[in-house]
Order: C-alpha cells, then structure tokens, then sequence
C-alpha cells in the first residue's frame, strides 16, 4: 500500500431500521395548531426570517430564496383570518411532555396532539424560544411512552439517521439517511450548531424526532434547503443535547435565559490568520467590545482571537455564539486567547441578555432586516476563476437592495471599503451604519460600487 494511502474501512451493516420504528413510534405525536395568521404567526416564511441576527431579509416572499420553514398554506391569509397548521414533535416523560419546534406553536390559539394510538388531547405550551426555536408542550394523560434521549454531541458525519413525523399530514412516516455534516452554522449564523442530514423531510415533519442507529433521539427536525417548498435532499436539525439544556430552563421557568459578553466576531480565514501569526485558521475574531459590557470589563479587545471556551476549541465565529448563549448568566467563562502573537486567559463573568436584546433579535429573527440578500461565501473554485480572494455570492435579492439593482449572481467585495469574507462580518459593517452603505460589486468583468439607502 503507498505511503499515506487511508487504510480500509471496515465494513458495517445498516441499522434495524424496522426494530427503531417499532420501538420509538408510539412515542411520535402530531400537532395541529389553530390560530389567526399574522405577521408574528405566520405559517409560512423563509429561512432568512428564522435565524437570530440575520440582517438581509425583508421579510417579504420573492420565491427566489431557497431557505424555507417546513409547512406552508397557500394562498396566504389576510391578518385575522383563521388558519390550521400541522407539525410533529415527540413525548419525553411518561406524564406528557412533548418536545417540538417553537414555530410549529408560534401564534396558535388551539393545540391538538395526537397520539400514535389516534387519542387526541388538546396541549398547553409549557415554554418556547425562538433562538433555538425549541418549544416544550403538556398534554393530561399518564403512563405515556416516552423517546429515549441520546447524545447528539457523539454523531459524526456518515452515521446513520431516521426520521419520523407527519409529512403533509401522513402520520408516523419513517425516512433514514445519514449524517450530512455536524455543527452547521447557516446563513444568518444563529447559535444552533445544526445537524445536517439527507434524511427525506417535508411540511409535516417539523418538530419530529431524529434518531440515530441505536433508536435513541440525538436531533430535532427544524430546517429544509429547498426551492420548490419540498424535501431536496439536504434538512437541518437542532441537536438534542442543545434542546435538552433549552427544555430545562422552559419547564423551570417558563423561558430561557441566554448568556452574552457584548462582541461581535467574525471566523478566522487562513489569510486573517496568517495576518494575526496563527499557524491554521480557527477561532473568532474580535471586530467590536461593547462598551460597559461583560467581555469589556474583563479586558477583551477588538483584535483578540477566542480560541478555546471552557475547555471546548472554538472553530468558528457560530461556536463561539452556541457557547455563550448556552452560559447561565452570571458564570465565568475560562477563556484563551490569542492576542499580539501569543496566548492569554481571560475570564469575563456572563451576563444576562437583557429583554430588549432578546427582542431585537426576535424582531431580526423574524426578517426586520436591512439589505434583503441571501448570500453565501465564494468556493475556493470560485475565487479562483473571479481572480478574488473573498467575497459574498447573491443567491436572492429583494427589498433595498433590489431598489439599488443588485443581481443575483452578483459577488460582494467590500462594504465601505472594508473587504467581506464572511456573512458575518458583511453582517456586522452593516449593523453600524445608519444612513446607507457601499457595496463593491463584482459583475461579470465589471467592478461597481452599489449605493444602499438604510434609513
């Protein structure tokens, strides 16, 4: 065998996926929700809108944007009129306890679940948050089956998976696949470190179960890539360790407390860390210290590199967001730092995200956003044949920045000036302007700069 050739790899069997269905599908519910459409509730929205932070939605549906929730009605209802919707979710204790997705329950008037034997029992909601977009529901009823919980922090990419749940209302259909990639962050950069999967999903399986190879639950149906509204080969899921720290503190308190320090940081990309003398690309750059926050009380600094959080390395800006958020406020966090060419430790005490932030990023979450664009970072492939070295594809334009007559396939340079490798960094120039901003557009052979109005 040549020299540095991977060795074998040991065949394996494919999972009982018959035992896993027959032992887990009693525990498998459906929800129907009844409640009167608005902005808040809406039943149909893209994936832009979801996640925390993201500033280029505009809240508007232009069918270009391939992100989408599960379930959709269409036509979509005026305000106040009636609506139904369906999704699934899955019992954790014998008393009834059921664990979902937040925006299966999101502005319903009436739950229903319905249990895998066909008894219906109308369900309260204990608790939900739309961060991690995780809900807790109680039905009365007792000597329920529950799901076993597993270990979502031991998948890896290959493992086996089974989802089941409601697609387009067909109750306790299984699908399998495999693990597709862990801890992703998508566009948007929310704190869920997802679970990608090519398990088939569709309206309907939102909220439900995912199962690994031994039939214990490691994942929450939450997500699909999708531009025709159905499965298309790549679903995301929120991990179960995740749901279980964020179902803790529903049930205790009826909310979820998150943790923050006061940064924004971006991913360090091989040329940032050679600028700053690491030896590979890792951890979160600094680009801004909240004044009289908790990381600027501790001394962190706009330039400091985040390598490593309690123990845990961080790889990437989202990590780094996953594991702060998950703090409880008013712990210190043991943190490494890289900083003028050497490591230190810092220890900021977490704080309390404050209810206005909570709620900006509600508003964000839910697309408030500024520039209406869905974008991604630029294959390696990419730059080469463009002569880049970063940038931003357009993948859908609306709202402002379809006024200023961006494209898709249009690629973002710089913002003001400032060079983007990351949606994240586009995300932070952004966020401190107020009145407009430059962007550097590639198109074709042509460089122009495209003026945005913010106001």
């Amino acid at each position: 065998m040549p020299a540095g050739t991977p060795p074998p790899v040991p065949l394996r069997t494919a999972p009982n996926y018959r035992a896993i269905v027959a032992a887990s599908r009693a525990g498998v519910v459906g929800i129907t929700t009844k409640g009167a459409h608005s902005d808040e509730s809406s039943q149909e929205f893209n994936y832009r809108k979801f996640f925390k932070g993201d500033p280029f939605g505009d809240g508007s549906d232009s069918g270009r944007d391939p992100f989408w929730r599960f379930f959709r009605e269409a036509p979509m209802p005026k305000d106040d009129v009636p609506v139904r919707g369906q999704g699934s979710g899955f019992l954790i204790s014998a008393d009834g306890l059921i664990l979902t997705n937040a925006h299966v329950v999101n502005g319903a008037k009436q739950l229903t679940v319905t249990l895998a034997d066909h008894r219906e029992f109308p369900a309260k909601v204990i608790g939900a948050d739309r961060s991690s977009d995780i809900a807790v529901l109680k039905i009365d009823a007792q000597g329920l089956p529950s799901e076993r919980i597993g270990n979502s922090d031991q998948l890896a990419v290959g493992d086996y998976v089974l989802a089941i749940g409601a697609p387009f209302g067909l109750e306790e259909t299984a699908t399998a696949g495999i693990v597709s990639a862990t801890g992703r962050s998508l566009p948007g950069d929310g704190y869920v470190p997802f679970i990608q999967t090519d398990a088939a999903v569709n309206p309907g399986n939102s909220g439900g179960p995912l199962f690994d190879s031994s039939g214990t639950v490691v994942g929450i149906n939450s997500q699909i890539y999708t531009v025709s509204g159905g499965y298309q080969g790549v679903s995301f899921a929120v991990p179960i360790n995740l749901a279980m720290q964020v179902k803790d503190q529903l049930v205790k308190n009826g909310k979820v407390e998150h943790g923050r320090l006061g940064l924004e940081v971006q991913t360090v990309s091989q040329a940032l860390a050679d600028s700053f003398g690491l030896k590979r690309p890792g951890g979160a750059l600094i680009s801004k210290v909240e004044p009289d926050s908790a990381a600027a009380r501790a001394g962190l600094r706009s330039g400091d590199i985040i390598l490593d959080y309690n123990g845990k390395a961080i790889a990437s800006a989202g990590e780094l967001s996953t594991q702060v958020n998950l703090t409880p406020p008013g712990e210190k966090a043991a943190l490494q730092v890289w900083r003028d060419g050497k490591g230190i430790s810092i220890s900021p005490r977490v704080e309390a995200m404050s209810e206005e932030h909570q709620h900006e990023l509600a508003r964000t979450s839910q697309g408030h956003g500024r520039l209406g664009l869905a974008l991604r970072p630029l294959t390696p492939d990419e730059r080469d044949q463009d002569g880049v070295s970063g940038g931003l594809l357009v993948q859908g334009v609306e709202g402002r920045a379809a006024d200023a007559g961006i494209r898709p396939g249009d690629v973002i340079l710089s913002v003001n000036g400032h060079a983007v490798q990351s949606v994240e960094q586009l995300r932070a120039l952004v966020h401190d302007q107020d009145k407009s901003v430059a962007l550097l557009i590639s198109r074709g052979n042509d460089r122009i700069y495209v003026p945005i109005e913010l106001g």
